[in-house]
Formats: structure tokens, sequence, C-alpha cells
């Protein structure tokens, strides 16, 4: 029996081994010689054949279909579908037109149209379906399955659930009581609840800039006026921060600390005491987002942690490392406020899913979620040095270190426009997040932008995919001053 190590590396891959499959069944079926409806080996035979493990073969075939090349027929296996037709692809990727702002990107990161995914914000299904989660997810009436749940439940969440949570910011050095843990259908759920809940028409709002692009089509349509606030590698940039909310009144600063979406950098403790600091001294309310507090260092400054919820509220979910399709989140804040919100979520939504909250809780009391964070802490890790040396032979800089989360940010050759850089790519099937998306307002608002709110061009880096050599060629093409690739 293998070590625990050994089984780590077996069932994370280096994603290469992946794109060398992908690329050799394309070929084979885009020349014809695998010819539509013709059956590929199984699974097993095949991750024999190729050398590789059972999670790669399954990946290789994901990408597969997601191209169009096959299908899966359940019970049946993979079928040759042929060479996908390239002409119907155009009209359905609004992308190729539009491929510069949020909406376009959050649909296309739903939508799956693209075969080379740099830009996406999720890492590839088969890291989390392939985990212990994938158990759970069979029909609930099988023999000896647990009961669907009879009744809507507390709206505040499973008990036990809440529990587990409280025990989770313990670790780290949240004083949470499971009276302050609401559950929320994820975490764009939960910053929907606090923006409906603070945030009234006209008023001035915080935001890092670049950040998180859904949060900013919440607050638009919560018709509020939102401020950027400069992110260095550091963290928020203290002084702009200090100087916006004297010029606006700004009551409210939404930010992430660590694994920043979409620097990829985190916050350091001097930066957090400062920002602490400001806000104690201008009664500011902090929203702290920390979506890959799972996979992170328990001891990584946290201002939750720092502050103990006094002006901080604490926003988790388990999409990033568990699974998206499991809307699973949480918000953690001092109790009127929770009792504010819980009632919010009651009106617009009863109550949250008590069926996927027994799951969640199996799964992280059962041990099962810990040992799937270990394979995904060694993916990650792995992604990432992978991605590191794609952008090294580049020749583009990273905006700062990795903080341990799916991105990187990459600062872009000033003069290139990444809006156009975006379209080249969607023709080519290629995803890229450009940098302007995640600036609210395309840069509208920003506290210390440039003359004319431009920002140097930049992109979004999920690290999962970008040793694909599709993309690295690609990036070669287009690089002012690059050798031809």
């Amino acid at each position: 029996m293998g070590t625990v190590a050994e089984t780590d590396a077996q069932t994370a891959e280096a994603p290469s081994r992946v794109g060398a499959i992908v690329r050799a069944l394309t070929e084979r079926i885009d020349r014809g010689q695998m010819r539509p409806g013709e059956r590929l080996p199984s699974i097993r035979s095949a991750f024999s054949a190729f050398g590789v493990s059972r999670n790669t073969l399954v990946e290789a075939y994901e990408r597969l279909a997601a191209s169009g090349r096959i299908e899966a027929r359940p019970g049946s296996g993979f079928y040759v579908l042929g060479t996908p037709r390239p002409a119907p692809a155009v009209p359905t990727r609004p992308a190729v037109v539009e491929a510069v702002d949020s909406v376009w990107l959050l649909r296309e990161q739903l939508e799956q149209h693209y075969d080379v995914r740099v830009g996406d914000g999720r890492p590839p299904p088969s890291w989390m379906e392939g985990s212990e989660v994938g158990r759970y997810l069979k029909p609930i009436n099988r023999p000896g399955s647990r009961p669907f749940p009879a009744s809507y439940g507390s709206p505040f969440g499973f008990p036990l659930l809440r529990e587990a949570i409280a025990a989770l910011l313990t670790e780290r050095a949240i004083a949470g009581d499971p009276a302050q843990v609401l559950m929320t259908q994820g975490a764009n759920h939960a910053l929907d609840l606090i923006i409906r809940t603070l945030v009234e028409p006209d008023d001035a709002v915080l935001v890092d800039s670049p950040g998180y692009y859904p949060l900013f089509g919440k607050l638009r349509l919560a018709k509020a006026r939102m401020i950027g606030v400069p992110r260095t590698p550091e963290g928020p940039d203290v002084e702009t921060l200090e100087r916006a909310i004297v010029e606006s009144g700004a009551k409210l600063f939404f930010t992430q600390s660590l694994a920043h979406n979409p620097t990829g950098c985190s916050l350091t403790p001097a930066i957090a005491f400062r920002v602490l600091q400001v806000a104690a001294r201008h009664d500011v309310v902090i929203v702290e987002s920390d979506p890959f507090a799972d996979i992170l260092p328990a001891a990584r400054p946290r201002l939750a942690a720092l502050d103990q919820l006094e002006r901080v509220i604490y926003v988790g979910t388990l999409a990033k490392t568990l699974s998206a399709s499991l809307r699973c989140g949480y918000v953690v804040a001092a109790p009127r406020l929770i009792e504010r919100l819980g009632a919010l979520k009651m009106v617009t939504s009863v109550n949250s899913s008590g069926y996927v909250e027994r799951i969640v809780h199996d799964l992280i009391t059962s041990g099962q979620y810990r040992r799937h964070l270990k394979r995904l802490r060694w993916r990650v890790d792995a992604a990432t040095a992978a991605a590191q040396a794609t952008l090294g032979r580049l020749g583009l800089p990273m905006f700062g270190p990795p903080g341990g989360g799916f991105y990187l940010w990459c600062e872009l050759p000033e003069g290139l426009d990444d809006a156009a850089l975006s379209r080249a790519a969607a023709k080519r099937g290629i995803l890229l997040a450009p940098g302007a998306v995640f600036h609210p307002q395309g840069g509208a608002h920003q506290a210390g932008a440039h003359q004319g709110g431009a920002h140097r061009p930049a992109m979004r880096i999920n690290v999962a995919y970008a040793d694909d050599p599709r993309f690295e060629r690609f990036m070669g093409e287009h690089l002012p001053g690059a050798a031809a690739w």
C-alpha cells in the first residue's frame, strides 16, 4: 500500500500530462483516425495504457468533452463526436465581441465555451468532484442514504454545521460563537445580504481595486458610489484608503485579505494593523472575504482575528475549496447584525439548503474534507510553480508573491490593450480575464487613479490552466518584442 504522499501525487498529476493526452487524442480525432461514434477506451484500460493516474485521464476526457470532440454516455462510456465545427461557435461567444466586461466573464465561467481557460475563476472540475464529495452526490433514495430534510430547518443554517464552522474559526483565532454564524448559499449570497442591509442608494462604498468584480455588480444594483482603493502586493494602500474615507464619508469597505482575487497576494501584519487603525479612527465597517481560508495557514493575518468581529464582518465559503456546485457559505458578525441578516435571508430566499449543509457537515466532521484539502494544496502549489515558469519564459512579471490561492496578477507591457488581447484570444478559443474587468466602473471613481481613470494593462491568471502551450504560444505571438513560438 502506498504512502499518503504517493497517493496525493498520483491524484494530483502535473497538468502537463493532461494536456499531452488531450493533444494526442485531439490530433487523432481531427485527422479522422478515430471516427464519430467510436467508443474511447474505458478509463480503467486507458489510464494503464497512458501510464497516468485515473484522475488525470478523467480530466483529459472532461476537456475533450468540453471541446465538443467526445461525449459521455452514462453507463456506457465516452464516444467520439468528431471534429467540432468552428462556424457555429462564434455567434454563441459574446466574448469575441465583448471580451472585456464583468457580465461576459461571469457568463463564460458558467457556460464553459472555451478550451483554454486561463482567465477562469475556478479550478478544473476534477480537482473537486474527484474528491470524497463525489460519493455524496448520488441519488438520495439509495439504500442506507441519509433522509432528505422534511422541513426548511433553521433559517440561520444547520445547527451542527454552524458549530463546526465556529470550531474552524477558532483555529484562525476568530472567537465566533455558533450563534454569530449565518449560513448562506455561497459567498455571493452573503455579500448580497450585507449590501441589502447596509447600503443605501448613493452611499459611498470602498472596494479593492483591482478587486472582486461580481461584488461590483451587486453594488451597482444597489446604486452605490464605488470608490476603488488601490491594491498593493502587501494589501490596500492605507494612505489612499484614509484619504478616500475623509473625502467621501464612506462607512463601508469591502476587501479580501488573503490570496486576493485577482492579484493573488496577501495582506501583511503591518498593513492589517494600519487598516484597522484607520477604520477605528473613522468608524468604518470592514467586510472581509476569505474564500481560500481552508487551504491557507490558520495563522495568516486576518482582520477578523485582529478585530474579533467588533467592526469586521467575516465572509467565508466552501465553493473555492470543495465544489462550486455546493452553494454553501457563511457570514460571521456581531449578534445584532446576524439577526438582521437572518431576517433578510428569510424574506428573500426563505432558507439555504439543509441537505447541502448536512453533506458539508459530514465531510468536515468525518475528516474527509481535511484529506481533500491536503491534496488540493498539493495541486495549487504544483500549478503555481508551473504558472510562474510559464510567465518567466514569456518575460511577464508577477504583481507580487503568490498567496496560496488560484490566482496570479500579471501586468502587461504599457501600451498593450488588454481588452483587445482578450478579444483576440477569444477567437482562438482562449479565455483571458482582462484587468479592466477588475476595476470598479472601469476606472471611474478611483481614489488616486491615474488621470482619466487609466490603469496599467493586466490580466488575472488561473494557475490551473497557465501551463497550456496554446496560451503560451498565443501570448508569445502578441507580446511586443517576443520571440516567435
